[in-house]
């Protein structure tokens, strides 16, 4: 009996005691690839000693990963390049919403999304670059005038299998609807310098080497051009200069897009993500973005690097960023019947 007492005993008081096996990881399914995010966990690891596993791939497979494994998933954030696929999978039921109102804090809540299962970390612009020789900036005025046929054989632009274009085309089809948008993109295919190929890099190289005069490109691409150890990537960003479309009175603006982050439905390391969030999103967190990748900042107390920040202020379309996402079948649609390859 005095055993038993004894045991039970313990067994209280080792309920008691606090938790000292609480989790210090986080596992992140992760689309982006650039420099700038390894360093930003670098640093997050150094502050909290929390260690950041990431798996790398495509938003899609990513995706189709997390359906796949359900509640036994160890992933805590999924993190995209396109609000598309953010919007994707939050509608196939795979993200929680952020209950931390120290997080949306951070950020400007212009690019927050409406249903409240993702957070923007950057965003940025997809603009039109021209050549320096060969077009002057007041030759240029709207995304809907890449159709004129003054552009003729003078237009570059990558596949319509990228998600870049999927967004920007998803974004017209919200703006002008789908007759208007198929039409444009009948006459954009005709402007065409060349076959769609190639990243955006290559698009501005293709350009500073006389293939076309003309590109259609994330903005953040020009800042790595420019800060490139490459002497033919920086003669590249030096031959062109940045235009962002539908800045006239009465327009709409320039097309924007978002990096985002969502935490999955099942994060078994929950606090430890939401803490990454919050660093992400602050004035810390943001600067590494903005010095490094070249992306704009969603939090509003950190300005562009230098570089960007040249290319002065632009007028963003305040179209609804879910609707990138919304629109997209519709949008590849008219890419397939348009000859958009």
């Amino acid at each position: 009996m005095k055993n038993y007492i004894y045991l039970l005993v313990a067994i209280l008081l080792t309920s008691c005691m606090p938790n000292t096996n609480k989790s210090k990881e986080i596992n992140i399914y992760s689309q982006r690839h650039y420099d700038s995010d390894k360093m930003q966990y670098k640093k997050f690891e150094e502050k909290t000693g929390i260690k950041v596993n990431v798996t790398k791939a495509g938003a899609d497979e990513l995706i189709q990963r997390m359906k796949n494994e359900g509640d036994k998933s160890q992933a805590d954030l999924f993190i995209t390049v396109d609000v598309g696929k953010l919007w994707q999978a939050g509608e196939m039921g795979l993200f929680q919403k952020i209950d931390d109102q120290k997080v949306f804090d951070n950020i400007d809540p212009q690019f927050l999304d409406k249903n409240g299962y993702w957070v923007p970390v950057t965003y940025r612009s997809r603009v039109v670059v021209y050549s320096n020789e060969r077009v002057k900036k007041e030759d240029l005025s709207t995304y809907e005038d890449l159709a004129n046929e003054k552009w003729r054989g003078r237009l570059l632009v990558r596949s319509s299998s990228n998600a870049y274009n999927q967004a920007l085309m998803s974004s017209l089809v919200a703006n002008l609807g789908p007759e208007a948008v198929t039409s444009w993109s009948e006459g954009v295919v005709k402007n065409f310098a060349r076959d769609p190929k190639g990243s955006d890099r290559d698009q501005v190289k293709a350009i500073a080497a006389g293939q076309g005069d003309i590109a259609i490109v994330n903005s953040y691409y020009i800042g790595l051009l420019l800060s490139s150890e490459k002497e033919e990537e920086i003669n590249a960003g030096n031959a062109v200069s940045v235009f962002f479309p539908n800045q006239a009175d009465g327009d709409r603006g320039a097309h924007i897009n978002v990096s985002g982050i969502a935490l999955t439905k099942n994060a078994p390391n929950k606090e430890n993500a939401i803490e990454l969030i919050k660093y992400l999103t602050s004035v810390e967190g943001q600067e590494t973005y903005v010095n490094n990748s070249y992306e704009y900042s969603v939090n509003p107390n950190v300005k562009p690097d230098e570089i960007v920040q040249a290319w002065g202020e632009f007028k963003k379309d305040p179209v609804d960023l879910n609707m990138l996402g919304i629109k997209r079948d519709e949008a590849i649609r008219i890419f397939d019947k348009t000859g958009w390859k």
